[in-house]
């Protein structure tokens, strides 16, 4: 199921707002436990971020809240889905709103505590387990986390990056027809374009094979930056792949991968394992998103010299 169309992402602005904000989440969060009214919110509520997801009728059905914990982290809390809205995406879509908030901050690591029926969901997100955190109301819960930027400086990402070209050059021919170049790098974002001359169709229009090629390429090297950023070397390969075809490319576009996009752990491939991630990338041409692609990829190990 997904979310229906009608339902709309706000933050609570009016007094009546942030009476059915607050009692979502006491209604989820503290009533099954009987806790009282008032505890479902602490003295961080004036400087956080707020978020909730209202049906067609302004019925709150889902919130959620990011403050900043400290100069380039911060912290998830009081995420909460109405019974009648679960399995609908609405919880995803909250936390990606925040995540995307988080990014605009500046923040760089995003940490939750999430009860242990909740894991599974986080993970899907994208977080990672990080130890054990308080139980609360004789609950266990764990601590998680996720990377919204790779760790390195400026430096080492106009390092990482050239690297990355040199790399496409030397080892997939393709990339230098299609004339693709990386147009910027940040450590949240890869961005890559190319020109629509040696890539169009007879409807002068960019050919399909090529937007599939930006897109794959884009997704690689948002992994070959996440490999370096971490010290990894390992076999990147495209393991299955999907894209819908929005709207057709008649200028030149640019592709775009975010690291929140990026789902799936690598560190276990410094154990000698093999890893896999799963990573989007979106097709954008004059700011409108034109294809989206969904690119599983798998990280072999290299094998030592005496293997």
């Amino acid at each position: 199921m997904a979310i229906p169309s009608d339902w709309q992402l706000t933050r609570p602005l009016t007094p009546e707002h942030w009476q059915a904000y607050y009692q979502l989440r006491w209604q989820v969060l503290r009533a099954p436990w009987q806790q009282p009214k008032g505890s479902e919110q602490d003295e961080l509520e004036p400087q956080a971020w707020h978020l909730m997801l209202t049906d067609g009728g302004g019925a709150v059905q889902a919130v959620g809240r990011l403050h900043q914990l400290a100069d380039k982290t911060g912290q998830i809390r009081y995420m909460a889905v109405a019974e009648s809205a679960r399995g609908k995406g609405a919880g995803a879509r909250i936390l990606r709103e925040l995540e995307l908030q988080a990014i605009c901050l500046g923040l760089q690591v995003l940490y939750l505590n999430a009860r242990q029926d909740a894991v599974g969901f986080y993970q899907k997100q994208g977080y990672q387990l990080a130890g054990n955190a308080e139980p609360m109301f004789g609950i266990a819960h764990r601590r998680m986390a996720k990377q919204l930027c790779l760790a390195g400086s400026p430096t080492d990402f106009q390092r990482w990056q050239q690297q990355l070209a040199d790399t496409w050059r030397q080892t997939i021919p393709l990339s230098q027809y299609m004339q693709i170049h990386i147009s910027g790098f940040d450590g949240y974002q890869l961005s890559c374009s190319a020109p629509l001359a040696p890539n169009i169709n007879l409807h002068h229009t960019m050919f399909a094979g090529s937007i599939y090629t930006l897109a794959t390429l884009t997704g690689w090297g948002m992994l070959y930056l996440q490999l370096q950023a971490l010290g990894l070397q390992g076999a990147q390969v495209l393991a299955r792949a999907d894209i819908r075809y929005l709207r057709p490319v008649a200028s030149a576009p640019e592709a775009r991968c975010q690291l929140l996009q990026c789902t799936g752990d690598l560190a276990a491939l410094a154990l000698g394992k093999k890893v896999r991630q799963r990573i989007s990338v979106g097709i954008y041409c004059q700011q409108q998103r034109c294809a989206e692609f969904t690119g599983d990829y798998v990280i072999l190990p290299e094998l030592s010299p005496e293997n």
